[in-house]
């Protein structure tokens, strides 16, 4: 049972049972405000650097993912942008979706907590339930994968996620019959999903290098083939991609080593240039959040 049912009759899809199903809808947050911050690792090299923010271009590079995902035959759903919270645009962290509703998450860095606030309006508004809230520790969406249908993982590195928030949202899902797998990893990697990309349901994208042993095999259990990224470009959002389905795949343009071996593979790959946004510590995984995928 939802712990918020919506306060209207539901407007927006919503429910997907893996990482990889035809991607129908999509949650996004509006580019307005967007400015670098020292919210990981990346960004804090960015900014010690003294690389020059482009706002203009930075809405330019926006709209080009945007015409990506429209011309894929998603739809586009907004988070509202406020001045306050320059973060907002990427809305993969501060909410989740699962098979049962959406789940507000706990951000940790002081630059994202006041996204639950975009978040609950959102949800509110489009008639989503929300099913669980994030209370046992910080946890953030881009450490939450729902892998197929009956297996999550709930990634930590501690600097953003903890090993408690990770915890609890598994067992939420072992509740329900699911396996639920908290997975650690090096804190400068700050989210799962810039060190594990899926690909389609048989090829994941990992960096080896920032993972223990059992979890690759687990991976490998259950049928993934692993293809692997460097450790260097995964700490530059090398596996920062988001599934389309239909073996189709956003990437980014400088992501050209992952790019050109997924294209060998028979993988459809659209690679615009999201370089002001994986300067400031995120890709298009952690831009989106989808919100209505195919059943796998």
């Amino acid at each position: 049972m939802s712990l918020i049912a919506p306060s209207v009759t539901n407007k927006v899809p919503w429910g997907l049972d893996s990482e990889t199903g035809v991607l129908r809808h999509v949650l996004l947050g509006k580019p307005d405000y967007f400015e670098w911050r020292p919210v990981s690792a990346v960004a804090r090299q960015t900014l010690a650097l003294g690389l020059r923010f482009d706002a203009q271009l930075a809405m330019a590079q926006h709209r080009a993912m945007v015409d990506v995902y429209e011309s894929a035959g998603v739809t586009c759903h907004w988070l509202d942008a406020r001045p306050e919270l320059k973060y907002g645009v990427f809305a993969r962290d501060s909410s989740v979706m699962t098979p049962f509703g959406a789940v507000i998450t706990m951000p940790q860095t002081r630059f994202r907590r006041g996204d639950y606030a975009l978040t609950f309006k959102f949800y509110q508004e489009a008639g989503i339930p929300i099913w669980n809230m994030s209370t046992a520790g910080h946890f953030e969406g881009g450490d939450f994968m729902v892998v197929r249908p009956g297996f999550v993982l709930c990634g930590y590195g501690g600097e953003r996620s903890e090993k408690e928030g990770a915890e609890q949202m598994c067992e939420w899902f072992r509740a329900e019959g699911w396996e639920a797998y908290p997975v650690p990893f090096p804190p400068h990697f700050v989210h799962l999903d810039v060190s594990v990309g899926f690909i389609n349901d048989k090829l994941v994208a990992v960096a080896p290098d920032a993972h223990q042993p059992w979890f690759l095999d687990l991976l490998k259990s259950k049928g993934y083939e692993i293809l692997p990224v460097s450790y260097h470009d995964s700490t530059q959002l090398g596996t920062n991609i988001v599934a389309l389905g239909n073996d189709r795949v956003l990437s980014t343009a400088t992501n050209k080593d992952l790019n050109a071996r997924m294209r060998a593979l028979g993988i459809e790959v659209y690679d615009p240039d999201l370089s002001m946004f994986t300067l400031g510590g995120g890709g298009p995984h952690c831009l989106c959040q989808a919100l209505k995928r195919d059943p796998l």
